[in-house]
């Protein structure tokens, strides 16, 4: 199952979209979806998480938590629209490119892919722009 919160001003266009893409690409790493929660936020409360949980007192356009078991992805996600729409305007890219690219990312974590050196970054890029190319086939 996939939910979708939204602790701001913001509501995505189309759920079932959204679901039947992430379901998609949990799928292609023969992975099941378990339960996964999508919270859009504001930069406020997404920096308050970051501080809270992950002592970092940094803005960030994500934050996830990991309850994945063996192959059954599950977690959740809390996404700061502000971040994301300021990240897309300053890569001159659309909002929902990178609002998309975001929600992957989050997934892909649970999927294994990493991000803390530059070779996992590049496979970690490389699998975002795989998730991407995934939804024409929506």
């Amino acid at each position: 199952m996939i939910e979708y919160l939204y602790d701001t001003v913001f509501e995505l266009e189309d759920e079932d979209f959204y679901t039947q893409w992430i379901s998609s690409l949990v799928e292609s790493r023969d992975c099941e979806v378990g339960e996964l929660c999508y919270t859009f936020c504001s930069d406020e409360q997404l920096l308050r998480l970051n501080i809270e949980y992950l002592d970092h007192d940094t803005y960030t356009d994500i934050i996830s938590f990991d309850y994945c078991e063996d192959y059954i992805i599950s977690g959740e996600m809390f996404i700061s629209v502000d971040r994301v729409r300021d990240n897309a305007a300053k890569l001159g890219i659309d909002f929902r490119d990178e609002l998309d690219r975001v929600m992957a990312h989050g997934v892909l974590h649970y999927l294994g892919y990493k991000d803390k050196t530059d070779e996992e970054a590049a496979q970690m890029r490389q699998a975002e722009e795989e998730a991407l190319s995934m939804r024409q086939d929506i």
